[in-house]
């Protein structure tokens, strides 16, 4: 299947007590790449999130943060893809890993939501798992009672330098990603 990516949505919560969080992975890469392609994302009530259009790879390519908090990310996504009639094999969610080593990348299409809630409410409003996911590698913190304080938390300097540089990497690659070219995208992204 050729890849005709045309929304690029970052997950996390909103609020300043969540900005630093290992949650917010997925919005510090759409904040960087926003910045990268002189696109300031502005609040969309009917989208339920901060969103900028831009023409990149000669298309219309959406970046979205929904402000819903993670657990109804899906009600931000679908508005917008439902008004511009984006497909869920159109769409790439960046979002927060816990079972990928703090500063892995790992991208895929589909699958499970691993207990994501931002990804299983995501799945429940397109009534589809078959969307695209950029995987930033948080780690685990070895005991599934400690999650939630795992990822409301943030990053010690040298986890956060991973994910800076996880960032860093994921955006240099983004580019192969967008023009279609899966399998070096996914050599670039998944080497260590």
């Amino acid at each position: 299947m050729l890849m005709n990516i045309k929304l690029i949505v970052g997950l996390g919560n909103p609020g300043s007590e969540y900005r630093d969080t290992r949650h917010n992975a997925g919005f510090w890469l759409i904040d960087r790449l926003a910045a990268q392609w002189h696109a300031p994302l502005r609040d969309e009530k009917k989208f339920c999130g901060d969103c900028a259009r831009v023409r990149a790879h000669g298309r219309d390519i959406w970046l979205l943060k929904p402000q819903t908090f993670m657990n109804l990310s899906g009600k931000a996504v679908a508005a917008l893809a439902q008004f511009y009639k984006i497909a869920p094999a159109e769409i790439l969610v960046v979002h927060d890993e816990l079972d990928l080593p703090c500063g892995r990348i790992r991208f895929k299409l589909g699958g499970g939501n691993g207990g994501h809630n931002g990804l299983k409410d995501i799945q429940a409003k397109l009534a589809s798992p078959d969307f695209y996911r950029l995987r930033l590698g948080i780690g685990h913190p070895g005991d599934k009672n400690l999650v939630s304080a795992h990822v409301l938390n943030k990053p010690s300097p040298d986890e956060r330098n991973l994910l800076e540089h996880a960032i860093d990497k994921s955006l240099q690659h983004l580019p192969l990603l967008l023009d279609g070219d899966k399998d070096a995208a996914v050599r670039a992204l998944h080497s260590a």
